[in-house]
């Protein structure tokens, strides 16, 4: 999806818009006075407040993938390529802090592209699944259960923009500390 220049300008502007008052609680006058253009004249750049939630859904969700994709392609050993997945969703969350905030909290309001985007949400964590169990079978650690293992890193990892939010001095701390509560803790593992 390439997105025009003022378009470019209306999704960051929303994405201030629907940190600060949520998706609900936004209009597209609010959008437009924030913008300091008349409500009627971002139709001229969108079709509706929900196709601005899709861009940012979508957005992030093809970043998520093009990184597991690149992970998946790497031949490294499997805790590194686990190591490897977690630095590269972390570091999506960390360059899009608010659009994760978004992504994580108002994506069950689109409408439309709903049921899409369910379904890409799933064939993701179903992706995060197959490389996790694979890890674990490599390495020989027990895992009962990898779908709540995946839920689990995924929503730590989703998540973690709380964190980053509040730490802006201290990213790589939290990076390292996420990862080795993730690799050591969860996954059973002791650091070597």
């Amino acid at each position: 999806m390439e997105l025009k220049e003022k378009q470019k300008k209306i999704l960051d502007v929303a994405v201030e818009l629907f940190k600060e008052k949520g998706y609900m609680g936004s209009s597209v006058r609010d959008l437009a006075t924030k913008l300091n253009i008349k409500a009627a004249s971002l139709y001229a750049h969108i079709r509706s407040k929900e196709e601005i939630l899709e861009w940012i859904c979508f957005g992030i969700a093809q970043e998520f993938f093009d990184e597991l994709q690149e992970v998946k392609n790497t031949d490294i050993p499997p805790k590194e390529k686990l190591n490897l997945f977690l630095d590269k969703h972390l570091s999506v969350v960390l360059k899009n802090r608010d659009v994760t905030h978004i992504y994580s909290n108002e994506w069950k309001h689109l409408e439309e592209r709903l049921p899409e985007f369910i379904a890409l949400r799933k064939s993701y964590q179903q992706e995060v699944e197959e490389l996790i169990s694979q890890i674990h079978q490599a390495e020989n650690w027990e895992l009962k259960s990898p779908a709540f293992t995946t839920r689990f890193i995924l929503h730590t990892l989703n998540n973690s923009y709380f964190w980053f939010k509040r730490n802006t001095e201290s990213t790589s701390e939290i990076t390292d500390e996420i990862r080795d509560k993730i690799l050591y803790g969860l996954l059973g593992n002791n650091k070597q």
